[in-house]
């Protein structure tokens, strides 16, 4: 808002203001009311200056706070505000900070969580408040983590990868999960970064490839599971991999997907680990491929199966800019005799752009959301 302000005058930076609060109590409590598709105490406030808070009185799972969070910012970052006395148009960018709880000090966590997505220059961040207790210190945090490593219930759940032109759920993607004292899952955005500074992080992703070979073996299922550059510059966890393959025709169901490509700077080590991996069939994929638009570099210098576009470019998809350049990265692909995976296809209208584009696989919440195991057994590709 300085910005606007300087640039504007304060009375427009008023005007704007009121314009998203206007945005926020109708057609956003509105998507989000129609969204969870149940009945919703919301409330909207303006709490001061160029900070609102929504409060949903109802107990929110996992995949229903990132729903909510995406419904708020997509509004908003595709919103064009209107000046005083001025046909100019201009956009505005936000950074939302979530807290989950019944403590009277929620707010405070959401806001700690509103400061540090400032800090770190990201759009969401989000703090379970039963663990920021006593201003986020993360005894809790930690209990948990070590606790999933000792009784080993650390969980791949799955998503569902379609081939878009059979509409076959071909494989899946294994994400991690964790869980509290109470069987309660906790957030990935929660967890994940503390996991690596507390240096817990490679026992977890032990813990995760083990279960996923595991079922792998049991279900004869396609599955996808993360590593990014750190991981793929770690020897062991190359050797857990083939250690654990090694004897078996598991490799054949497995796809490496490599993680924040763009931190890469030695394509030597990223290709002598994908090729150790290829030795036992294991494809590999580059995830997130577009974000911030990563330049070619990195499909020409590693030895890929796939590449994943990043859901940035799939969510503005109906934009001719990203349509085009979806388009040009595709073609590219195909030349190279690359498969395309279109990620955070959320409904059916980006689900035909994507197939308009000859995109090879979809992946996002229309294909289908994370599931454990017995879920996705039913269904499972038995190739």
């Amino acid at each position: 808002m300085k910005d606007i302000n300087a640039v504007y005058g304060f009375e427009n930076g008023n005007f704007i203001l009121s314009q998203l609060f206007k945005l926020l109590k109708k057609d956003i409590k509105e998507q989000i009311l129609f969204n969870l598709e149940r009945r919703v105490c919301i409330e909207v406030k303006n709490t001061h200056v160029d900070v609102f808070t929504i409060t949903i009185y109802e107990e929110l799972n996992e995949m229903e706070i990132m729903e909510v969070k995406n419904i708020i910012f997509n509004n908003i970052v595709t919103n064009q505000f209107g000046l005083l006395h001025n046909e100019i148009m201009i956009d505005i960018d936000v950074t939302i900070g979530c807290s989950k709880g019944q403590e009277k000090d929620l707010q405070v966590y959401a806001e700690k969580a509103l400061h540090n997505a400032k800090l770190n220059y990201i759009h969401f961040m989000y703090y379970d408040s039963k663990l920021y207790k006593n201003h986020f210190l993360n005894e809790e945090l930690l209990d948990a983590l070590h606790r999933n490593i000792k009784e080993k219930t650390v969980e791949p759940f799955f998503q569902p990868i379609q081939d878009n032109k059979t509409s076959e759920i071909i494989k899946y993607e294994a994400l991690m999960r964790i869980f509290d004292k109470d069987g309660q899952i906790i957030m990935p955005q929660v967890f994940l970064g503390k996991a690596r500074k507390y240096r817990l992080f490679n026992k977890l992703m032990e813990i995760l490839i083990l279960k996923v070979i595991d079922y792998i073996e049991k279900y004869k299922i396609h599955v996808n599971i993360n590593l990014d550059y750190n991981d793929i510059l770690n020897p062991s966890m190359k050797d857990l991999i083939i250690n654990n393959i090694k004897n078996s025709d598991v490799g054949k169901y497995l796809t490496v997907e490599i993680l924040e490509s763009k931190k890469i700077n030695n394509f030597y080590l990223v290709n002598d680990f994908i090729n150790d991996l290829k030795t036992y069939d294991v494809q590999i994929a580059i995830d997130d491929f577009g974000s911030g638009f990563s330049n070619y570099e990195h499909i020409l210098n590693i030895n890929t199966d796939y590449i994943k576009l990043d859901g940035s470019l799939i969510k503005k998809i109906d934009e001719d800019v990203y349509y085009n350049l979806v388009k040009s990265i595709v073609q590219f692909c195909k030349e190279q005799n690359i498969k395309v995976v279109a990620e955070f296809v959320s409904d059916l209208r980006i689900l035909r752009y994507v197939k308009s584009l000859d995109i090879d696989y979809s992946q996002g919440y229309y294909i289908g959301k994370p599931e454990r195991i017995e879920k996705i057994i039913g269904g499972n590709d038995e190739n």
